[in-house]
C-alpha cells in the first residue's frame, strides 16, 4: 500500500515556489491510496465515508483518502459514470482521470509536507503548463464530465494569468454542442458558479464559458447582454456585457461576499430586455432584472440569502444611484423598500453592490461613492428613532394600527432631516 498527496495543494505549493502566488493558497489535502482494498483501510481504522467510491477519514487528521480508480461513461451528464477502484489501479491510472494536467501532479506522502521540493510524478506535463499558464485537459476523457467546462471557467477566474488551451477550448465547444451541459444538474452548476464568483477575477470565468458557449445554455439572461448599447455618457464603456464584468471584478477588488457578488451578476438582466427601439436607454429595467433574477434563482436552486439581496439591488438600484436628489421623506420610503430597519446588515451589502455597479464603468474604477456613506448615515438616523416611545405617544393620543406606522415614519424622517440637513418636512 503506498500513499501520494495529489492535485491542488502539489499545484499550490509549485504555485507558491515559482512565485506565481504569495503563498501556498491550498488548505484542503487530497489523498490517493495505491494498492489497498477497502477492507484494508477500514482495519487501520480509516472510516468508510464514500457513496459512489471508496474514500475514507483519516483516523487522526480527519483527511479524505480515496482508493486509487478509474471511472467509465455510462450515460450523459454528471451522474453518468462507473466507477472502478481495485489494488491493481496505478497512480499513473488515477492521475489519466483527473481535469487539468496543473491538477494531475502528485509525491509520494513521505516526502508532502514539502511538496515543492519533493520529486514530482507528473506524468500528463503539468509542471511545464503551471509554469506556461497553460489550463489545458488531461485526456480526451475530460470531454465525458460537463462539470468540467464550469472548472475550468473557475480555474480561469482564480488564475487570471492561464489562458485555456486551443485544444481545450475547442473541446469544449465540442461538448457544450453535443448537449452535455444539458445534463447538469442545478447543485453542481451553483456550486461552481458560487466558487468562481468568490475568485479572484470572476470575470474570466464567465468569459471562458460565453467562449464555449455554456454561458448561453446555462445562463442566457447574462449571455444576451453582450452587444447590448447603453448610454454613453453614464457607461463610458458602452456594451452591458462588458459593464457587468467590470462590475464583478470590482467587487472582488472591494472584498464582496457571494451574496453581495451574485447581487452584482443580476442586478442588469433587463437590460437585455430592453425593445430595439428604445436603446441605448433602459427604462424600466430595474423591474425586468427583478423577473429575470427570479428564473435564474429557481433554475439553478439560488439559496435564500443571495436571493432576496439580489432581488433588492435588481429593483433598486437606480435608486440609490440617485439618492444623493433625495429628502428625507423618500430616502426614508427608500429604506423601507430595502427593509434596511428589520435587515441593516443586508442593506449595507446592498450598498456595496451598487458601488461596485457605479464603480464597475470605464475611467470610474477609483472615484468615491458617496451614495454608500450618505445612505448608510441615514440607516444609522432612521435607527436611532426610539420607535417604542414614539408608538406609545401616539396610542396615548388614540392611535392605533397604521396610523401607529405614519407617525413612527414621520418621527425617522425628521431625524434624517436633522442629521443631514436636509429642509424639514411639514
Amino acid at each position: 500500500m503506498k500513499t501520494y498527496l495529489v492535485g491542488g495543494a502539489v499545484r499550490d505549493a509549485l504555485m507558491a515556489r515559482d512565485a506565481q502566488v504569495p503563498e501556498a493558497s491550498h488548505v484542503d489535502r487530497d489523498w490517493v491510496v495505491v494498492g489497498a482494498t477497502p477492507e484494508e483501510m477500514v482495519n487501520q481504522g480509516f472510516l468508510p465515508v464514500g457513496r459512489d467510491f471508496p474514500v475514507f477519514l483519516h483516523p487522526q487528521t480527519r483527511e479524505e483518502y480515496a482508493l486509487a480508480r478509474t471511472e467509465r461513461k455510462t450515460a450523459p451528464g454528471y451522474h453518468g459514470f462507473a466507477f472502478h477502484a481495485a489494488p491493481g489501479v496505478t497512480l499513473e491510472d488515477d492521475l489519466a482521470r483527473r481535469d487539468l494536467t496543473i491538477n494531475a501532479m502528485a509525491v509520494a506522502a513521505e516526502q508532502a509536507g514539502d511538496p515543492a521540493s519533493a520529486p514530482l510524478i507528473d506524468p500528463h506535463g503539468g509542471l511545464r503548463d503551471l509554469r506556461e499558464g497553460v489550463l489545458r485537459h488531461v485526456t480526451t476523457s475530460f470531454a465525458e464530465d460537463p462539470v468540467r467546462i464550469l472548472r475550468v471557467a473557475r480555474f480561469a477566474a482564480r488564475f487570471p494569468g492561464f489562458a485555456v488551451a486551443p485544444e481545450t477550448g475547442l473541446l469544449m465547444r465540442q461538448m457544450v454542442e453535443h448537449g452535455e451541459v444539458d445534463h447538469l444538474v442545478a447543485e453542481r452548476v451553483w456550486q461552481e458558479l458560487s466558487r468562481g464568483l468568490m475568485e479572484q477575477r470572476p470575470s474570466r470565468m464567465f468569459e471562458v464559458l460565453r467562449g464555449c458557449g455554456a454561458l448561453l445554455r446555462l445562463l442566457p439572461e447574462v449571455d444576451r447582454l453582450w452587444g447590448v448599447p447603453q448610454r454613453a455618457e453614464y457607461h463610458p464603456e458602452v456594451d452591458t456585457g462588458v459593464h457587468l464584468m467590470m462590475v464583478l471584478d470590482m467587487s472582488a477588488r472591494l472584498g464582496a461576499n457571494l451574496p453581495t457578488r451574485f447581487a452584482c451578476l443580476c442586478h442588469d438582466l433587463g437590460k437585455g430586455t430592453t425593445p430595439v427601439e428604445a436603446l441605448p436607454r433602459h427604462i424600466g429595467h430595474e423591474a425586468r432584472s427583478a423577473k429575470l433574477l427570479r428564473q435564474v434563482c429557481d433554475r439553478w436552486r439560488v439559496p435564500l440569502e443571495c436571493r432576496e439581496l439580489a432581488d433588492v439591488v435588481a429593483r433598486e438600484h437606480g435608486n440609490i444611484h440617485r439618492s444623493g436628489e433625495l429628502g428625507a421623506a423618500a430616502l426614508v420610503r427608500l429604506l423601507e423598500r430595502c427593509d434596511a430597519l428589520r435587515k441593516p446588515s443586508r442593506f449595507h451589502d446592498v450598498l456595496l453592490a451598487c458601488e461596485c455597479d457605479g464603480r464597475g464603468r470605464l475611467g470610474h474604477a477609483d472615484l468615491d461613492y458617496p451614495q454608500r456613506t450618505r445612505l448608510a448615515q441615514a440607516l444609522a438616523l432612521a435607527q436611532s428613532v426610539d420607535t417604542a416611545v414614539v408608538a406609545a405617544q401616539a396610542q396615548a393620543e388614540g392611535l392605533t394600527g397604521p396610523r401607529v406606522g405614519e407617525r413612527i415614519q414621520r418621527a425617522r424622517v425628521k431625524a434624517l432631516a436633522a442629521g443631514m440637513g436636509l429642509a424639514a418636512p411639514d
